[in-house]
C-alpha cells in the first residue's frame, strides 16, 4: 500500500509541474470585453490593459450605482435649488403654488390642491413652525434631505425642530423633533375647498428660527407668479455637483458608508473639493445617462412587489417605498428609486392602501392593450360610479422627460370630482386623454396631450373608502378611443 502511495504521489507532482510549465497567456471573452492575463487564468496577472479597462469599468458600474442610490438626496437637493436659487426664496420662507403654472416645474404636484412648502437649514440652531386648527384643515409633514418623513403635521399646535449634533432644547407647550439631516423640508396641503378658508389659513402658518421665540418675525410666504423653475433633477456632470455639495452640508448615515467608498475614487469626498479630471468626467457623464436609463426602468416597469395591485389592470401603487425606506432585512434601495424618481417626498398619509386612510396614489404607463402611453394618441378612462373616495378623486397627467405636470397651452392637467364634468347617466364619468379635443360636454372631461412627447398619469384618492381597499370598486384601464 506504502508503495502504491508513493507511486501516485510522484505522479500527481510530475502532473503539478508540467501544468505550471505549460501554462501560456489567456484570453477570455467577458460581457465587458476581452480580459487578459499572463498565464490562464488561475496562475496569471492581469495585463497592463487589463488592468486599465477593469478599473474603469469599476469606477463606472460604482457611479451607475452611486446614481441610483443618490436619487432620493440629488432629487430634494435641487428641488431645495429651485426654492432659493430659482424662485428667490430665504431660509424657511415658503412657496406657495396654488395655479397651473406654480405648479409647472414641480414633481407630480397635485393640480387640485395648493402646496405650501418651506424648506429650512438648520445648521445654525432649531426652528419652530405654527400651525393652525382646525385639525385636518392642513395636512402635511416633514422630511429630511433622504425624503424620510419623520413628523407629522395634522394637529395644530407649536413644532420645534433642531438638527444633528445639537441638543434639544427646552420649549414649553411644543413638540420636540430631532431632524436627522441640517436640510428640511416642511410640506402641508390646506385642504379647504373655500378659496377665504385656504387664505385664512395660509395667513397663520408661521416659520421662523428659535432663537427669535421671544419676538418671533415669521418668513412669511409668496407665490411663484410666473417664474420658471424645474425640480427635476438636473443631468450630466450637474447631477454629480448637486451630489457632492448636498454630501458636503450632511452628516453621513451609517447605511452609506460603502456608497462613500464607491464614490471616492471618482471624485467625490466629503471635506474635500470636487474636481474631476477627464477620466474621472467621461465616466461620471456616461454612468448618469445608464443610471437615469435604470432609474427609468425600475420606475415604468417595476418588479417590486409592493406596486402590485391586481393582475388583470395596469394600474399600480405608486407609493412603493415605506416612508422610513426600511424593510426587515434590507434597505428599500429599488422601492424608494422607483417612487422618489418620479415623485418628491413620502410619509404614511400616502400609503392608504396600507392605513385605509390619507391618500392613495394609483399610476400606470401602458393601456389596456399593453401599449406604452403616447401623447399621439386618444384614450379613454371610463370610471365607474361612486369612485370610493371620502374627500375627493383626481386624475393629473404628467410629462415622462420630467415627471412634471403635462404642459400644452389649454394649460389642463388634471380632472377631478371637484370640477363640474360631464357624467353618463348611470353616474359614471370618462376622462378623455389626447391631441383630439372630444365633441359637445365631453369636452369638460378632457386632458389635450401633444403628439411625440410620452406621459403618464396619478389617480389620486382622497380619503379612501372600503369599495376601494375591498376591491369591490375597480380602477379600470386606459384604453384607445376613436377621435
Amino acid at each position: 500500500m506504502k508503495e502504491v502511495m508513493r507511486v501516485v504521489f510522484t505522479l500527481v507532482f510530475a502532473l503539478v509541474i508540467l501544468t505550471g510549465a505549460q501554462a501560456q497567456a489567456e484570453t477570455l471573452k467577458t460581457r465587458i470585453g476581452e480580459l487578459s492575463f499572463t498565464h490562464d487564468f488561475a496562475n496569471g496577472y492581469p495585463t497592463d490593459a487589463t488592468v486599465k479597462k477593469l478599473f474603469d469599468e469599476m469606477d463606472f458600474q460604482r457611479a451607475v450605482q452611486s446614481y441610483y442610490w443618490a436619487i432620493p438626496l440629488v432629487s430634494m437637493a435641487q428641488w431645495r435649488e429651485s426654492h432659493v436659487g430659482q424662485l428667490g426664496a430665504d431660509n424657511g420662507q415658503a412657496i406657495f403654488f396654488e395655479t397651473y403654472a406654480d405648479k409647472v416645474g414641480g414633481l407630480t404636484f397635485n393640480v387640485t390642491t395648493p402646496y405650501l412648502l418651506n424648506f429650512v437649514d438648520l445648521a445654525e440652531g432649531p426652528w419652530v413652525m405654527e400651525l393652525p386648527g382646525p385639525e385636518g384643515a392642513v395636512r402635511g409633514a416633514t422630511h429630511d434631505m433622504w425624503q424620510i418623513s419623520f413628523t407629522q403635521l395634522t394637529k395644530p399646535g407649536k413644532y420645534v425642530f433642531y438638527g444633528p449634533g445639537q441638543d434639544e432644547p427646552k420649549v414649553e407647550g411644543a413638540e420636540m423633533h430631532a431632524s436627522p439631516t441640517n436640510g428640511l423640508l416642511l410640506v402641508t396641503r390646506l385642504m379647504p375647498e373655500d378659496p377665504k378658508e385656504r387664505q385664512a389659513l395660509l395667513e397663520q402658518v408661521k416659520v421662523y428660527p428659535l432663537s427669535e421665540k421671544d419676538n418671533p418675525k415669521p418668513r412669511g410666504y409668496f407665490r411663484p407668479e410666473g417664474r420658471p423653475w424645474m425640480g427635476a433633477a438636473p443631468v450630466g456632470l450637474e447631477y454629480w455637483e448637486l451630489l457632492n455639495d448636498t454630501i458636503q452640508r450632511e452628516p453621513v448615515f451609517e447605511r452609506d458608508r460603502f456608497f462613500m467608498a464607491m464614490l471616492k475614487p471618482l471624485g467625490i469626498e466629503k471635506g474635500k473639493p470636487f474636481a474631476p479630471d477627464w477620466r474621472q468626467q467621461r465616466i461620471l457623464m456616461e454612468a448618469a445617462i445608464v443610471g437615469e436609463a435604470m432609474a427609468k426602468t425600475n420606475d415604468f416597469a417595476k418588479r417590486v412587489e409592493s406596486s402590485h395591485y391586481r393582475n388583470d389592470v395596469q394600474w399600480e401603487y405608486a407609493t412603493t417605498a415605506e416612508p422610513d425606506q426600511r424593510a426587515e432585512f434590507y434597505e428599500q434601495l429599488d422601492e424608494r428609486a422607483a417612487w422618489l424618481y418620479e415623485a418628491v417626498t413620502n410619509d404614511i398619509s400616502m400609503h392608504g392602501q396600507k392605513t385605509g386612510k390619507g391618500q392613495i396614489y394609483m399610476a400606470t404607463y401602458k393601456d389596456a392593450d399593453g401599449d406604452w402611453l403616447d401623447g399621439g394618441t386618444n384614450y379613454v378612462l371610463h370610471l365607474p360610479p361612486n369612485v370610493p373616495a371620502e374627500a375627493f378623486w383626481s386624475f393629473t397627467a404628467y410629462e415622462v422627460s420630467t415627471r412634471t405636470i403635462i404642459q400644452n397651452e389649454h394649460e389642463i392637467a388634471d380632472r377631478s370630482s371637484r370640477m363640474d364634468l360631464s357624467k353618463n347617466s348611470d353616474g359614471s364619468v370618462d376622462i378623455y386623454i389626447g391631441p383630439d379635443k372630444p365633441e359637445g360636454s365631453k369636452v369638460k372631461n378632457w386632458i389635450p396631450t401633444e403628439p411625440k412627447r410620452a406621459w403618464f398619469p396619478y389617480f389620486r384618492l382622497y380619503s379612501p373608502q372600503k369599495a376601494f381597499l375591498d376591491q369591490t370598486w375597480i380602477l379600470p384601464d386606459i384604453e384607445k378611443r376613436n377621435k
